[in-house]
């Protein structure tokens, strides 16, 4: 990939990884059926989220416009290894061994991609 591909890139995944954690905090918002809707409509994290994911939609565009539609998602997909780690540091979620495993196969495809290029 070149700089600018790869720039785009390292921005969909901050944006992203960013998107999801933000949404994940306003979820977390008190209340029970309505009154938990209402509370996240009020929490600064979900306005975050949407933004950041609204840039991303941005970001991802100029990259898919840089390399083959088939590369961009599957290295694309390597958001999900921030996400998890992400969601361990702030969130406290537990790291099982399946999705341990599942992010090492996540990466080593992620891998095997790029330096199929």
């Amino acid at each position: 990939m070149s700089a600018a591909a790869t720039l785009m890139w390292f921005l969909t995944l901050v944006f992203d990884t960013f998107g999801q954690l933000a949404l994940k905090a306003a979820a977390g918002a008190d209340g029970d059926g309505l009154a938990h809707w209402k509370a996240m409509a009020k929490d600064k994290w979900i306005y975050f989220g949407v933004s950041a994911y609204v840039i991303e939609f941005f970001v991802w565009l100029a990259f898919l416009s840089m390399v083959p539609l088939s590369q961009g998602v599957l290295v694309g997909s390597v958001n999900i290894l921030t996400v998890i780690i992400g969601g361990r540091i702030f969130f406290k979620e537990a790291l099982t061994p399946k999705r341990i495993v599942a992010s090492i196969m996540v990466a080593a495809g992620v891998g095997l991609i790029g330096w199929a290029s």
